[in-house]
């Protein structure tokens, strides 16, 4: 009864009541008197290396071979050297007989767990050569080593390692997260920056379609994110927005599609619906070949270019700022360009129509704007705008940008095909 209800008290007396004497003598054996004290000893690549040291280790374990408690004390032993990384006598203490899945009485993390949180890939190579399970997960929060290797960017050789060694990339808890969204998740995109062991995860093969039970995607946490720019200061939204178009590359880079529905997990379609905060990020998305409607039920669902004009309209009613009125419209004039020349058949919402009314400033602006687009809908399409597309489509892969601007055309040329209104008019 005691167990069941007391497991953790329980796990206790057995440490202080039967092991810990044993355990004890071996870590002072090492010249380690206090795990928590780590810092004021000597580097850990210094502890428990000497021979005399290690052939101290070795008489105790002979010397206490038979005693009742001696497997779990080795056991528990084994531990403790694994957080600091000590792997010579992590060698003597598995000769005699350490049990590589021996769980820590109060977290319930093995050896394993415990060399990747602390960031000891020595330790972690040491223990899977000699069969520690890889793959496992703690008791309590079902993390595998690879999700906690995936969690911190100091932890990175250690992710590393367990990719090499064979860990399972796209293993889930119960909850359906894998290491990639552990990755994710874990980052805040100011002061903790998992981009390298993203880059790691999907090279290695991490899915990029992988969904918790609770529908969270790779984008949901990016978009989290951009949400958070919005109550930080400058510099720290600057640094959030780098993290995030960095790691939105790597995805698409491996497939991710950024337009799925539903429309609160699309990247795309919060980028529209922000587009003069994510013009930079939305424009790298349509130049990569993101769709600008729901990639799975089309324009009826949402379209990028009924929220572009919504936009417009909403902002122009309000700003008098000439300013901030020409940098929106030019913004929204290049994506809608963007769209356009995205393919040679644009997709529209079924009898969509823009009320201007509503734009106290710039009215007619908008209006034109749309009449250029219902206009490519209904007429055929003029011969430089089909060369447009044509061009971009023979540059594919997404992004073309990179290959345009090698293209041996005249300047004037290149801007139209990279759909550039900024450099274009730097140029007139």
């Amino acid at each position: 009864t005691e167990q069941s209800t007391m497991p953790f008290l329980h796990g206790f007396r057995r440490i202080i009541l039967e092991y810990q004497p044993l355990v004890d003598e071996i870590l002072g054996l090492l010249v380690i008197q206090d795990v928590e004290q780590q810092s004021a000893l000597e580097s850990p690549a210094c502890l428990g290396s000497d021979r005399s040291q290690l052939s101290a280790v070795r008489r105790v374990l002979e010397r206490e071979t038979h005693s009742p408690f001696f497997q779990e004390g080795v056991s528990y032993a084994l531990l403790k050297v694994s957080e600091l990384g000590l792997v010579p006598a992590a060698e003597i203490l598995l000769e005699f007989g350490a049990d590589l899945g021996f769980e820590d009485p109060v977290t319930y993390y093995t050896p394993l767990h415990i060399a990747v949180l602390r960031n000891q890939p020595d330790m972690v190579e040491l223990l899977v050569h000699h069969g520690a399970d890889i793959n496992r997960r703690d008791r309590i929060h079902e993390s595998s080593p690879l999700d906690l290797a995936s969690e911190e960017p100091e932890r990175l050789l250690c992710l590393q390692w367990l990719l090499q060694l064979g860990a399972d990339v796209n293993a889930a808890d119960k909850n359906g997260k894998t290491a990639l969204l552990h990755a994710l998740a874990s980052s805040d995109g100011v002061q903790i920056h998992n981009t390298e062991s993203i880059r790691l995860l999907l090279e290695g093969g991490a899915d990029v379609r992988a969904t918790t039970k609770d529908g969270d995607t790779v984008f949901t946490y990016i978009i989290f994110l951009l949400g958070e720019m919005v109550c930080s200061d400058t510099e720290e939204a600057e640094v959030i927005n780098h993290f995030c178009f960095h790691v939105t590359q790597l995805l698409l880079a491996h497939g991710a599609n950024p337009s799925e529905c539903p429309a609160s997990e699309s990247l795309t379609h919060l980028c529209f619906k922000s587009f003069k905060h994510h013009f930079l990020l939305l424009r790298f998305l349509l130049e990569s070949g993101a769709a600008y409607n729901c990639s799975l039920h089309g324009p009826s669902c949402w379209s990028g270019f009924h929220i572009i004009f919504e936009c417009l309209c909403s902002h122009l009613s309000i700003s008098e700022d000439d300013n901030f009125s020409t940098d929106l419209i030019q913004k929204g004039q290049t994506l809608l360009e963007l769209m356009m020349a995205s393919s040679q058949t644009i997709q529209l919402p079924s009898n969509f129509e823009v009320n201007t009314s509503s734009c106290r400033y710039h009215g007619e602006v908008v209006s034109t704007l749309f009449r250029s687009l219902k206009q490519l809908e209904r007429s055929p399409q003029a011969l430089k705008h089909l060369c447009r597309v044509c061009i971009r489509q023979c540059l594919k892969p997404w992004p073309v940008d990179v290959k345009i601007k090698a293209l041996p055309l005249p300047d004037r040329l290149k801007w139209y095909l990279l759909i550039d209104h900024a450099a274009a008019g730097h140029e007139d």
